[in-house]
């Protein structure tokens, strides 16, 4: 008699196997989430995780964001402005040797255009927020609600040091609104940028934080780096995190072509908040201010001043007139080491710190100046409003007769004969491989200095260098005034 296999018993056998496979599964997973630090997970997380089309293994998949763009994207707008432009272009007027063009070029002319960007409600009475740049000289300002509706809206304030504006939008509607995030966000994690890309309005994009602490533009703010594509029109927008809150207003990006490469920069939220409460209550921003311009100090440039030992701080490389730090008797080549007991680590920590402060405040400083240490007390001032001005077009002379020696490489013409408002002497041409170059000089800039000697010509100029030389120092320390920001510059002589 054949034995017939009992699959019923094979079955039930199989199943059982199954179950308790499935318990042991369960049970590990649900230990490995309990025991993950600072985890606070729910059976909905793992649920995402879970791709039922495909199963399991496209657990490293990212979910979708539509639930979540359904409640955010409405609290974005478009924001229209009419400004006042020139005919040239910003870039073409802020290139280095501007001054040094042929004469007769007309000066350029006002005109009226149309400045496209985003936007995003901070409370419902209709307060939103968008970048400086998008609205600055405006004539009229309207945005475009998710929906389609049109509305006119006023500048409260703006503070272009941050790029940030703050408009008020008038409707007497209850506007969505978004929250901001109380957080610095992680590089990695996921974003969404939503705006009004080339006037195409509602248009999400993802991606992730490329990086952090990004210090571009300006001093009194560390950009978030993200690849989510944003382009013109996507200024003043919201860039949110997957919980749907603000970690950043987009402000600029890196492009050779115009168009998103995946390098984009935003606001972070920690500063747009504190930006909108002073926006709010004052409609501007008021800082500290000293008066001096700074930069980092570098080996080099520590061996030019004739430091006894590395020295850590800041440099002193320019005085404003009239200023708190004139006041206080800083001078060119002091290095502040401290502010208000604290080191002062670099440019960016000093100018924040101080701009961070409101003016009247008293505060102490430590200089070292010539390998001494001093203790000054300067009361800050207000931070002037800056204003663009255009330098009047110069004649183009020829250049000194030996302005261009091999070694520099450099073609030296003085200032004064250029119609700039600068003693010193112009750089007209640089050779690539020169020495010039290779210490970071570049067409347009003025030298003032070199060796703590004023120079008025190109023999002034080399006539310096070769004093540096003949008392054994291998740099020459030499001050710069390059795009309206004046610095030291070490140039070797040996």
């Amino acid at each position: 008699m054949n034995h017939q296999p009992n699959t019923t018993r094979t079955r039930r056998v199989f199943f059982a196997a199954g179950a308790v496979a499935t318990g042991v599964v369960a049970v590990a997973v649900a230990a490995w989430l309990a025991a993950s630090p600072g985890a606070n997970w729910s059976w909905r997380d793992l649920r995402g995780w879970y791709n039922p089309a495909v199963g399991f293994h496209s657990a490293a998949l990212p979910v979708g964001f539509e639930d979540l763009v359904d409640r955010i994207k409405p609290a974005v707008v478009g924001v229209r402005a009419k400004v006042e432009q020139d005919d040239e272009d910003e870039e073409e007027r802020a290139r280095p040797g501007r001054g040094i063009s042929p004469s007769g070029r007309v000066s350029p002319q006002r005109r009226i255009t149309t400045s496209q960007g985003s936007g995003f409600f901070i409370s419902p009475d209709g307060l939103a927020m968008t970048t400086y740049h998008v609205v600055a000289r405006n004539k009229k300002i309207e945005v475009v609600t998710d929906n389609g509706r049109t509305y006119a809206a006023k500048l409260v304030g703006a503070d272009p040091k941050t790029d940030l504006a703050l408009l008020k939008v008038d409707g007497g509607d209850e506007f969505p609104v978004v929250r901001m995030s109380d957080r610095a966000p992680r590089i990695g994690e996921w974003v969404l940028a939503i705006g009004n890309p080339f006037g195409l309005g509602g248009t999400v994009t993802a991606g992730i934080v490329s990086a952090g602490a990004r210090g571009i533009l300006s001093p009194y703010s560390d950009f978030i780096q993200i690849d989510a594509p944003i382009n013109q029109g996507n200024s003043g927008g919201p860039t949110f995190d997957a919980t749907g809150r603000v970690i950043g207003v987009n402000s600029a990006i890196f492009s050779p072509s115009g168009g998103s490469v995946g390098v984009g920069f935003a606001i972070p939220a920690e500063t747009v908040k504190a930006i909108a409460d002073r926006l709010k209550t004052k409609g501007a921003v008021s800082r500290g201010w000293i008066g001096v311009e700074v930069q980092s100090m570098s080996p080099e440039i520590a061996e030019g001043l004739g430091l006894d030992k590395p020295a850590e701080g800041v440099l002193v490389a320019e005085i404003q007139p009239d200023s708190p730090a004139t006041k206080a008797g800083i001078e060119p080549g002091d290095i502040i080491t401290s502010l208000a007991g604290r080191p002062a680590s670099d440019e960016r920590d000093l100018i924040r710190r101080v701009g961070d402060m409101p003016p009247g405040t008293t505060v102490e400083l430590r200089l070292l100046r010539r390998n001494q240490d001093k203790l000054i007390t300067v009361a800050l001032g207000e931070l002037p409003v800056e204003r663009t001005e255009d330098r009047p077009d110069a004649e183009n002379p020829e250049p000194a007769h030996g302005g261009d020696k091999s070694k520099m490489g450099l073609m030296l013409m003085p200032a004064d004969k250029l119609g700039l408002d600068a003693q010193g002497v112009v750089i007209a041409g640089v050779n690539p491989s020169g020495v010039g170059a290779e210490s970071g000089l570049s067409v347009g800039d003025v030298i003032l200095e070199v060796g703590g000697n004023s120079v008025k010509t190109p023999e002034d100029f080399f006539t310096a260098l070769a004093s540096v030389q003949t008392q054994g120092k291998r740099i020459a320390l030499a001050r710069i005034k390059s795009n309206e920001a004046t610095r030291f510059v070490a140039i070797p002589v040996n």
